[in-house]
């Protein structure tokens, strides 16, 4: 049986782990709630109460968007949101129920079940019919519900009883059930970057009210940088530390919050890396130099030290395509595809388990046999244009869709490589000032030694000669 009773001015309604609660409270705290506020950490003082306090998540928050049309609009659909731990899934649900003045209940997967849901149904049932109310359920980790659990939602979704926001931080396709998922929007919600972390931080240093401005300390920009990139994009975090490191700060009577400091509330170093500076570029050369060495030690070495310090992963992943294509090339050919895929599994699984497929394309790349033969091939190419400008195409290799065309020599004498033995035929296909010429030559180190051996077997049957 649900217990009703009166708190702060707050109608709360326990069942279990689930907490009913009036949105526009938020608003207008009554005393007991505000004492209880000062209490609560920083990360949940700070949590924007309007749209405007919202920092990132333009793609749904920005003029026009999807979520700010639902908050501005009060008509708020259910709705699935996925993302990274502290990206503001929680504060985005709470917004889009305030914007209906439904009724918030929040539910936790962790902690409650179906029989937690069967009370909340009811009572959302009860105040639709007595009051005309609608009830917004928000499902924490919903993802933590297995598949029965998870029907249990179907048809008070569908006829409109509740209207649901889940939460997770995996993957819906694979963790919500398709009939939830079809009844249901999936909003994305990415990790919020350094400038966003940066700007939480600031106006959390400078809040009054419900941040530390009471103790007019200041954040070494250092200091603002290092927590910022740290936070790895989860403003939970962010905020945590800079709690820590204020009252560190408070008990030793200090006003700065400087790197030192901060680095001790993380408990973590800052290593001496400037991501526009110089030892930037020193250590993306040592990745690079070690990568194409053969020397799979020193190159996850290199790409620890600068996902350490606060390196966009995704920056490691591009180095490592554009290596693979470089210095790898046809001699393993497939090296370019692991690069590809540790990039697409970044993006899937985010830190700190996306640094596990880097770390494993950097070390295949580093030990895969190298040939830059393409690369110079390009080069090679590209100087011949340079060179020469745009030559004539042959003749031959023109295709010929209109009469005129065919009687202006247009495809004549093309020979069609299926017509003869192995598809191999002698057929001049460059313009005739770089007739014979060769950008391409293949090593013999690994694939390429086959693709070696292959060309200059066709050449021989072309009657050309072989590098």
């Amino acid at each position: 049986m649900a217990t009703r009773w009166r708190c702060g001015g707050e109608l709360v309604v326990r069942c279990a782990a689930v907490k009913h609660r009036d949105p526009t409270a938020d608003l207008f705290p009554a005393r007991g709630e505000r004492e209880s506020r000062a209490r609560a950490p920083l990360a949940e003082r700070m949590r924007p109460a309007t749209l405007d306090e919202v920092v990132g998540q333009e793609h749904l928050l920005g003029p026009g968007r999807i979520a700010r049309e639902m908050v501005e609009s009060g008509n708020v659909h259910s709705l699935i949101l996925w993302g990274p731990p502290g990206t503001g899934k929680t504060t985005l649900a709470h917004l889009l129920a305030r914007a209906t003045q439904a009724e918030f209940v929040a539910f936790s997967a962790v902690l409650s079940g179906v029989k937690e849901l069967r009370e909340i149904v009811a009572g959302a049932a009860e105040r639709q019919r007595l009051y005309g109310r609608a009830t917004v359920l928000f499902v924490d980790e919903i993802h933590r519900f297995n598949k029965a659990q998870q029907d249990a939602f179907l048809p008070h979704v569908e006829n409109g009883t509740i209207v649901l926001l889940g939460a997770t931080t995996e993957n819906p396709s694979f963790e919500v059930i398709a009939p939830l998922l079809s009844r249901t929007r999936v909003l994305v919600l990415e990790a919020l970057d350094d400038a966003a972390l940066g700007r939480l931080l600031d106006r959390a240093i400078a809040d009054r009210e419900r941040g530390l401005g009471a103790l007019a300390l200041t954040l070494a920009a250092e200091a603002r940088a290092f927590l910022a990139g740290r936070a790895h994009g989860d403003a939970r975090i962010a905020l945590g530390a800079l709690e820590l490191a204020a009252n560190i700060a408070r008990q030793r009577r200090v006003r700065t919050l400087d790197l030192a400091l901060v680095e001790e509330a993380l408990q973590q170093k800052a290593l001496r890396y400037d991501k526009a500076g110089e030892e930037h570029y020193n250590v993306i050369s040592a990745f690079i130099k070690s990568l194409r060495a053969s020397d799979p030690d020193a190159a996850v070495y290199w790409m620890m030290r600068m996902l350490d310090a606060g390196e966009d992963p995704l920056f490691v992943a591009r180095r490592l395509i554009v290596f693979a294509a470089e210095d790898i090339g046809n001699a393993d050919p497939q090296a370019l595809q692991v690069a590809v895929a540790a990039k697409d599994a970044f993006h899937f699984v985010g830190l700190p388990e996306g640094r596990i497929p880097l770390a494993q394309a950097t070390t295949y790349l580093a030990s895969a046999p190298k040939s830059n033969a393409s690369y110079r091939a390009m080069l090679a190419a590209a100087a011949a244009v340079e060179r020469h400008g745009a030559l004539p195409v042959p003749l031959a290799l023109r295709n010929a869709p209109t009469p005129l065309m065919k009687d202006l020599g247009y495809g004549a004498g093309y020979r069609y490589p299926h017509d003869y033995d192995d598809a191999v035929v002698a057929q001049q296909c460059l313009p005739d000032r770089l007739a014979g010429a060769t950008f391409y030559s293949p090593t013999d180190r690994g694939g390429e030694a086959a693709i070696r051996a292959r060309l200059a077997a066709v050449r021989a049957r072309k009657g050309e000669p072989s590098d």
